[in-house]
């Protein structure tokens, strides 16, 4: 029995902030990531794909990204100006713990559908 303070809606509500919370709680480099991306570039549309599945890692490890992010931000920049920059924003993670981060940088113009190449099978590390 629902207490009579507490209505479905908001309930509903309260369910899904925890949910969210709780999808984010146990990738913190993911979270950190989107949250760096989202907040300096703001993007509109950005994808973070954790490959570290694909490597010779723990299960669970942060170690392997993707980024697609397609911005205005990237008007009048090259790619390697794109790559630096998205570099310099996730500096702090790319000296902690991320190994590999592959980058698809695109403004809204160059955006023209979602389909990007999947990344190759790894072909290294301890697994050989």
């Amino acid at each position: 029995m629902i207490h009579p303070k507490f209505s479905i809606r908001a309930l509903l509500n309260i369910i899904r902030t925890l949910d969210y919370q709780m999808s984010t709680f146990g990738q913190p480099v993911e979270a950190a990531i989107t949250s760096k991306l989202q907040s300096s570039l703001a993007p509109s549309y950005l994808k973070i794909i954790n490959e570290s599945y694909m490597h010779n890692v723990s299960k669970g490890a942060e170690t392997h990204f993707k980024v697609i992010v397609v911005t205005e931000k990237f008007n009048n920049l090259s790619l390697i100006k794109r790559h630096r920059k998205i570099n310099d924003l996730l500096k702090d993670e790319l000296q902690g713990g991320v190994h590999a981060l592959s980058i698809v940088a695109k403004t809204p113009d160059q955006w023209t559908n979602d389909e990007i190449e999947p990344s190759p099978s790894c072909r290294g590390g301890f697994g050989k």
